[in-house]
């Protein structure tokens, strides 16, 4: 069985920085490319980084490049989203997602999802 699990999110204040955590379990991570993706209340779903099966490419949304970095440790199966100078903007839902690297979905579309985690910043 395929698991995600997030951890990490709670309140910030303008300016914060959090670590939000993807534990994963059921699949062969050093095969599987990851993102990040977030929520806001009555908003889009918004891709906000990716790291590749191999590590050796990452991608950023504009709203958060230079500010976000994505890493992964494969000794843990685990993935990262590290948050620096936080917004009030960034709150929503934080959500990982793992894609096999033969996998034949593409942009957006992963092969499985993680529940999310909340990250709110205030003023």
């Amino acid at each position: 069985q395929v698991q995600l699990v997030e951890s990490g999110g709670g309140l910030g204040q303008a300016g914060d920085s959090l670590r939000l955590s993807c534990a994963v379990s059921g699949l062969t991570f050093r095969s599987y490319t990851m993102g990040w993706f977030r929520q806001a209340p009555g908003k889009q779903r918004e891709r906000v980084g990716f790291i590749s099966w191999s590590g050796s490419d990452t991608f950023y949304a504009d709203s958060v490049k230079g500010r976000f970095t994505v890493s992964r440790d494969n000794a843990k199966n685990t993935v990262y989203l590290q948050m620096n100078n936080l917004k009030p903007e960034d709150t929503a839902v934080y959500s990982c997602a793992a894609r096999h690297r033969f996998s034949r979905r593409s942009g957006d579309d992963y092969d499985y999802w993680g529940q999310g985690t909340q990250v709110t910043v205030s003023e």
